[in-house]
């Protein structure tokens, strides 16, 4: 086989791989979209919907993990192609968890039927699942246009998640301290609302991969953090 034959074989390989981690990235993003709107809206049947698609997700992690190792080994990629191969693995992985992330955002759906209803939450948690949603579809298309400068805005988008997180935080105490009928169904949407805070952290965790991906180097600044419910003081 010619040089040339096996430079094209190659790049149809690094290609299907990329493509993997394309359609898992939007199983993903449409996982987020559905499970912020069964709760929104209660709708068990989205939710079960949501629930049973993360086994498709899943069943892609292990299909890319297995091509990108198949690529490695017969190809032995290296510099830039190997760091792209390196860093579809690292997605995929990372994109497994906001899976199982937006997961458990649907099995809460069930638990808060028949609570105690908390004006204006359900459109607030939206809001913020909106937020890393487009976070993920712009860590994706950094990915495909080995974009840097994208892949840096989506590192430092997660501060305005976590300063969504910190409003919410302390709304759920206020609700509760003001009607005790409020703590079990707040309970539960602060569990959903940390959720989507850590998906936006892992997003973040992807868009670094990228920069390495592109630069060969992870970024030289730590990026901002606006989560304050860990500090002295949060509930104020």
């Amino acid at each position: 086989m010619s040089e040339q034959h096996i430079a094209r074989a190659f790049d149809r390989d690094l290609e299907a791989v990329q493509s993997l981690v394309l359609r898992m990235g939007g199983l993903v993003e449409e996982a987020i979209t559905n499970a912020a709107k069964a709760l929104e809206e209660g709708d068990l049947e989205l939710a079960d919907s949501v629930r049973k698609g993360d086994k498709q997700i899943d069943r892609l992690e292990h299909e890319i993990n297995e091509a990108a190792a198949r690529l490695i080994a017969l190809r032995a990629p290296v510099s830039a192609d190997l760091r792209l191969v390196l860093a579809a693995m690292r997605l995929s992985a990372g994109l497994e968890r906001v899976g199982d992330y937006a997961k458990n955002i649907a099995k809460r759906t069930s638990v808060l039927e028949g609570t105690q209803n908390v004006a204006g939450t359900g459109a607030a948690l939206r809001r913020m699942c909106r937020e890393v949603q487009l976070m993920l579809k712009d860590m994706l298309d950094s990915f495909v246009r080995r974009d840097a400068v994208l892949a840096e805005k989506v590192r430092q988008t997660d501060q305005d998640v976590d300063q969504m997180y910190t409003s919410l935080f302390r709304e759920f105490l206020t609700f509760m301290m003001e009607d005790p009928r409020n703590i079990t169904p707040c309970m539960h949407l602060h569990f959903i609302a940390k959720n989507i805070e850590r998906i936006g952290d892992l997003i973040t965790n992807m868009a670094e991969q990228v920069i390495y991906m592109v630069k060969g180097e992870t970024p030289d600044t730590d990026r901002v953090k606006a989560d304050l419910t860990t500090k002295p003081g949060a509930d104020e």
